[in-house]
């Protein structure tokens, strides 16, 4: 995939939309084995040297009841993806996101970073929003 209308297209194809725009969707990702599920973010970002990158994100959990080491810490550990913060209806939230260069974007690369990101996202999410679905 070398656009975001093909990854838009790829996506179409198997998710039901929840955000439709011109350079981010978003959809539900279903955790397998439980009822949980995972809000996915795709959106295009430019790189201060002008190459394009698919950005996968989720939510984890409100910033306000973590540790910044603690996350930090849990940051070093990640195989796939990276915890940042963003703001979600106003909340600061951490957020696991992944970046993929348009050159290593092919449906199955960009199913397993889904596949992952969202997984590893649900599981810190229990991990630290006990009983919680947040997103």
């Amino acid at each position: 995939m070398e656009t975001f209308s093909e990854v838009r297209k790829h996506i179409l194809d198997l998710y039901e939309l929840r955000t439709d725009e011109p350079f981010i969707v978003s959809f539900e990702y279903a955790i397998k084995g439980n009822d949980r599920r995972q809000s996915i973010f795709l959106a295009e970002l430019e790189t201060a040297d002008g190459r394009r990158v698919l950005r996968v994100e989720t939510p984890v959990a409100p910033l306000e009841d973590l540790d910044a080491e603690k996350c930090l810490r849990i940051n070093l550990t990640q195989r796939v993806g990276y915890l940042a913060v963003g703001d979600l209806d106003g909340v600061p939230y951490i957020k696991m996101c992944e970046n993929l260069p348009y050159a290593f974007v092919g449906e199955q690369e960009l199913d397993y970073t889904i596949r992952n990101v969202a997984q590893t996202a649900d599981k810190m999410e229990q991990f630290l929003e006990p009983g919680r679905d947040i997103s």
